[in-house]
């Protein structure tokens, strides 16, 4: 197994990052600069720390709440954020919006808003890396609520049987749009049910990155060396509504408060105040933060609408 170290200075950089960018896309959404969209706040250790322990050329397929894994895995502010508006200079010249991102360069193959849907395309791109002999693993990022489609199943299945490179990754936040889990599914959690399957699994506590990390390495590890798939659960909560704009009438109060109480963010700050670190140098992580997005606004501003003449460029019958 390969030694993995984690930079826990550049995972704040890259969390603190991934919610100044949903912040900064709730104040435009409430200026009508934005559309509606998922945001990730809560998952900023999960995709961070899974991220880290990919390597280059492997891919990623993800889910509606994306936007975190796509700025761990490097995605530029601004054009994610032009993507999202609309404009020219996004990702996908403007026509994915925030729920259907594609960024090649990154190899993040898709976003899928069908609720489950990378679970059902996960095994494809898998399938193509084997047969072409290709190095990367695939990494699958889906939510508890797909954990209840049939499409878990049978991505589980035929990942297992046809012994695919997946590495699937269960963030369990709790919540499935505007219902609790509680509500739909027994048991506590995702991971013992890869064990119907033939697939070995893990669960670790979502709020931490570097534990996240730890056990995505390992995780990345085994699927690497047996070419088998393997399911990780990161178990956290999502401490911002289904669909901006979203008051949470629905959720408890005081479990929410529980949980704010576990934000990765504060989590992290409060492990590198331990090790050592001044109060002031944390700070400047969030100023930087802030100054990367307010240039991320100013490059998304800036970026032009697409030519009307290039809707159906990449449109297919």
């Amino acid at each position: 197994m390969a030694m993995h170290l984690l930079d826990l200075m550049d995972a704040l950089r890259r969390m603190t990052l991934i919610r100044a960018y949903e912040d900064t896309l709730v104040t435009l959404l409430s200026q009508g600069r934005a559309g509606g969209t998922c945001t990730s706040v809560g998952g900023e250790a999960s995709a961070v720390g899974v991220v880290s322990a990919l390597a280059p050329e492997d891919l990623i397929l993800t889910n509606h709440r994306s936007a975190g894994h796509l700025l761990a895995r490097g995605a530029d502010p601004g054009r994610l954020l032009a993507e999202v508006m609309g404009r020219r200079d996004g990702y996908c010249g403007g026509f994915a919006g925030s729920l259907h991102v594609s960024a090649r360069e990154l190899g993040v193959v898709l976003t899928s808003t069908i609720v489950g849907g990378e679970l059902g395309l996960c095994t494809g791109v898998a399938l193509s890396q084997k047969v072409l002999d290709k190095p990367g693993i695939v990494a699958c990022f889906f939510g508890d609520g797909a954990a209840a489609e049939g499409r878990f199943h049978e991505s589980l299945n035929l990942a297992a049987v046809w012994e695919l490179p997946v590495l699937y990754i269960c963030e369990n936040n709790e919540w499935q749009a505007y219902v609790h889990r509680r509500e739909t599914m027994l048991g506590d959690g995702i991971a013992a049910r890869a064990a119907a399957y033939g697939v070995d699994s893990a669960s670790v506590d979502g709020c931490d990155v570097a534990a996240v990390f730890d056990a995505a390495a390992t995780a990345a590890d085994a699927v690497r060396s047996t070419g088998r798939p393997f399911l990780l659960e990161t178990r956290g909560y999502r401490l911002r509504g289904h669909l901006e704009p979203d008051d949470q009438a629905y959720v408890d109060a005081a479990e929410l408060a529980r949980w704010r109480g576990q934000d990765p963010l504060d989590v992290l700050r409060r492990r590198l105040e331990e090790a050592g670190l001044a109060p002031a140098e944390l700070d400047a992580v969030t100023r930087e933060a802030e100054a990367r997005m307010e240039a991320a606004v100013a490059f998304a501003d800036a970026s032009p609408l697409p030519d009307p003449a290039r809707l159906l460029d990449t449109v297919y019958a």
